[in-house]
């Protein structure tokens, strides 16, 4: 078993003189600290480098060569502590590599107990005494031992690296502590396990420790190589590649080339790590995530799923802005962006003040109705603004896809989430002002209809949990303020403005007109113009004639284009050479903008029998409306021209019944009728003309064109007629009121039952006109035709 220097040592070592004696012999032996057990028999290399064990193998070499190997307790520790229990070993080879580096290979001869440290410079020396195995041999000792022969022989199968000579050598081992330790040193154990095999001198008992732990050993080797076969079993070729991809990855980064699809990979997941996501938003965004690093990037679906994980990642889920209300700076605001509006302004700001006091208040959606040009979308950025929100706009005008509100399943090709969602996204938080523009222009045809996905968006108690089509994840929009704009409430479904508090923005009057041209449109277009208010300035007189002459609207776009190019012209001017400031006066409007656009008309239309001056509301405001009438030899038919609705053809049926029936009052030859055709007459080209407010006017038209007398052209009317003569009320009585005021218009003719939509006038329009309230059609015929009663009309013609 051992060799000639290991027997040479065995002798060397202290041996007991008499079995009783207490008197024992100890050597001293130098100690070499080891990280690894060594046991007897066994040979083990290690490299020496430190000066002092150095000088200690220089001793050994030209002595005995006998050393002490004692194992340390905890290795990575800079203290080292040694075990009570070590090894003798023989120096077998030294080798010196370097002048201070040598390869010493030992072999361990016997236990040894370490008793006391004699020295410890050059290098620690102590006392030691040899340990001696006890035996009882018995027919449990030869069991264990082929027990352990034929685990070991197991064991080595599950371990290639070590040759298959060990298992021939343990074969042939007849000592049982030999046998154990030689089992002991080729063991995957722990340090201190081996330890506990050195330390124990009872034959048997190392015997059964080594038992045990040769049982686990295969255990985990048995069930290492059974993970194996499962994990080879399954192996395809998609997963073969992702593994290889894997370890691609690992050494792109550690090679610090971590790119392409691994570093996109990994990046999406640093960010998903970063981005603060609700709880079922983040499981669905890790399980996309997992789907996309399996799946090979020139697939298809590789795309669809990056931009999904895209849009989780981008979306506000739970970014928002801080509100900050102050209902003064508020009312500044709104007063400073917004000329008049008192009602509006009113309203906002009872709107402001309860979000004050309760922020998470369901609060309705506002719907601001109006003519272009009023100031709606504005209206919306100023709440914005006073609120310390972001702003989005929404252009909803001629969409008919509810998808464009919905969004698109991932199913289809190009498919994107709604406009809703596309809008937060770009703001960055969940809860902006989105205002939803021209929400009466939205139509319905094969692809759905987008009003009624506009329900779920707008309605306080559905829109916590919006699921958009292409997210599949619900998005609380409940933060979000909605304020929608329409110019009409007619094409918006019933439904759908049912979730809406309406707040109509009426037109401007000429005075408004001109405080908002001077206080907002002058200076907003010298800016834009590179002009100083001391090149250009206009006079009111000047702004009044472009007001009067060059526009007819409602709000002020048209007058800020006009304006704008009165500034055009006069920056062309400085740009070539002009030094002079520039005052524009009502003689120079002409010059800049050319002939007047508009003229007065009424009382040249009105000349002859058969024209009426009625008043009608369009989505751009009111405007007057001049209704002809011709007869002409025929058989009684009623021919209607202009482009009329229905409702309008119905209320000139009805004017011409009444005339028939009260022929006689109104001096009219009854036989008449049936040899004549009357054609009626809205003119205005192709502008589609409808609702019921025109009836009064068509019936003055009929009139007189039948009795030959002319209308007074200073008289304007509006109302509809039932066929026993009842005037009915009629809306837009503001915006027909400005603009018969606009055209000249002194008196006005309108339903009783609307006198009480005049406290919407403005005072100073009010104080300007007469107004002519009527129930009866023979109430308002006298005042149109300017006679005291109406069996006045049957006098003589004019």
């Amino acid at each position: 078993m051992g060799t000639e220097k290991e027997l040479k040592a065995k002798e060397a070592l202290p041996v007991k003189k008499e079995e009783n004696s207490e008197a024992e012999e100890y050597k001293e032996l130098p100690i070499i600290p080891s990280d690894a057990v060594l046991f007897p028999h066994m040979v083990m290399p290690f490299m020496v480098h430190e000066p002092g064990l150095l000088r200690l193998i220089d001793d050994a070499l030209s002595g005995d060569r006998m050393v002490a190997i004692v194992a340390v307790k905890e290795p990575k520790k800079e203290h080292k502590e040694l075990y009570d229990i070590g090894t003798a070993a023989v120096i077998l080879k030294a080798t010196r590599l370097e002048p201070d580096q040598i390869r010493v290979v030992v072999q361990g001869v016997s236990r040894i107990e370490l008793e006391d440290i004699v020295s410890d410079k050059p290098y620690l020396k102590g006392k030691v005494k040899i340990l001696d195995d006890y035996l009882a041999h018995d027919v449990e000792v030869e069991a264990l031992m082929v027990s352990i022969r034929q685990l070991f022989a197991k064991a080595l199968e599950f371990l290639p690296q070590l040759p298959q000579e060990i298992k021939t050598l343990a074969l042939g081992i007849e000592e049982p502590g030999a046998l154990a330790d030689l089992v002991a040193s080729h063991l995957n154990v722990s340090h201190q396990e081996k330890q506990e095999v050195l330390e124990t001198l009872d034959v048997k008992e190392r015997l059964k420790k080594i038992h045990q732990l040769l049982v686990k050993q295969i255990e985990i080797l048995e069930l290492g190589q059974k993970i194996q076969d499962e994990v080879r079993g399954r192996m395809e070729k998609a997963q073969r590649e992702y593994y290889l991809r894997e370890q691609l990855k690992v050494i792109r980064k550690e090679l610090g080339e971590a790119e392409g699809i691994e570093a996109e990979i990994e990046e999406l997941r640093e960010k998903l790590a970063k981005k603060k996501l609700p709880d079922y938003v983040r499981e669905e965004a890790e399980k996309e995530l997992k789907r996309l690093a399996r799946i090979h990037p020139t697939s298809a679906e590789y795309t669809v799923i990056r931009n999904y994980l895209d849009w989780i990642l981008e979306l506000p889920w739970e970014e928002s802005t801080e509100d900050h209300i102050d209902l003064k700076l508020a009312k500044k605001i709104l007063d400073e962006d917004h000329y008049n509006l008192e009602k509006v302004k009113k309203r906002i700001l009872e709107y402001l003040a309860v979000r004050k006091l309760k922020p998470d208040a369901k609060g309705p959606i506002l719907c601001f109705v109006g003519p272009p040009g009023v100031g709606k979308t504005s209206l919306g950025r100023s709440i914005a603004k006073a609120l310390g929100r972001k702003f989005w706009r929404i252009s909803l005008g001629g969409v008919r896809d509810e998808a464009e509100i919905r969004g698109h399943r991932r199913t289809y090709v190009g498919a994107m989430p709604g406009r809703i969602i596309q809008a937060l996204r770009r703001v960055g938080v969940n809860n902006p002002v989105l205002m939803l523009d021209e929400i009466d222009k939205i139509g319905a045809d094969f692809r759905g209809d987008p009003a009624a996905a506009l329900l779920e968006v707008l309605d306080p108690e559905q829109n916590k949990n919006f699921s958009d089509h292409y997210l599949e994840i619900p998005f609380d929009l409940s933060k979000v303020i909605f304020i929608a704009t329409a110019n009409v409430l007619d094409t918006i479904p019933a439904p759908l403005l049912d979730r809406m508090e309406v707040i109509e923005i009426p037109g401007y009057t000429e005075e408004d007109k001109l405080k908002i041209a001077k206080h907002y449109l002058v200076p907003r277009q010298l800016e834009a113009h590179g002009l100083t208010k001391e090149q250009l300035k206009f006079t009111d007189r000047a702004l009044l004639q472009i007001i009067r002459y060059y526009t007819r609207e409602a709000g002020v776009r048209n007058l800020e284009r006009e304006i704008g190019a009165v500034c055009r012209a006069v920056a062309r001017e400085f740009a070539e050479g002009r030094t002079e400031p520039v005052k524009v006066r009502v003689k120079d409007v002409e010059k800049y903008l050319g002939p007047p656009k508009y003229l007065p008309e009424v009382a040249e239309r009105v000349k002859v029998p058969g024209v009426a001056i009625g008043l009608a509301w369009t989505p751009v405001g009111g405007e007057i409306l001049f209704i002809e009438a011709t007869k002409m030899k025929g058989s009684g038919r009623l021919i209607l021209t202009g482009k009329l609705g229905d409702v309008m053809r119905e209320s000139a049926e009805a004017a011409l019944s009444y005339v028939r029936s009260r022929a006689k009052d109104f001096g009219i030859d009854e036989d008449i009728f049936s040899k004549i055709d009357i054609h009626v007459h809205v003119p205005s080209g192709a502008v589609p003309k409808d609702g019921p407010s025109a009836g009064i006017t068509i019936l003055a038209a009929l009139v007189s064109l039948l009795t030959e007398r002319t209308v007074r052209h200073d008289v304007a009317m509006t109302g509809e007629i039932t066929l026993r003569g009842t005037v009915l009320p009629v809306g837009g009585i503001k915006e027909k009121v400005l603009a018969a005021k606009s055209a000249g218009i002194k008196e006005i003719i309108l339903p009783k039952l609307n006198e009480k939509d005049l406290v919407e006038v403005p005072k100073e329009v009010r104080e300007k006109l007469v107004f002519h309230p009527v129930s009866r059609v023979e109430e308002a015929l006298p005042i149109v035709f300017g006679v005291k009663k109406l069996k006045d009309l049957k006098g003589a013609k004019k």
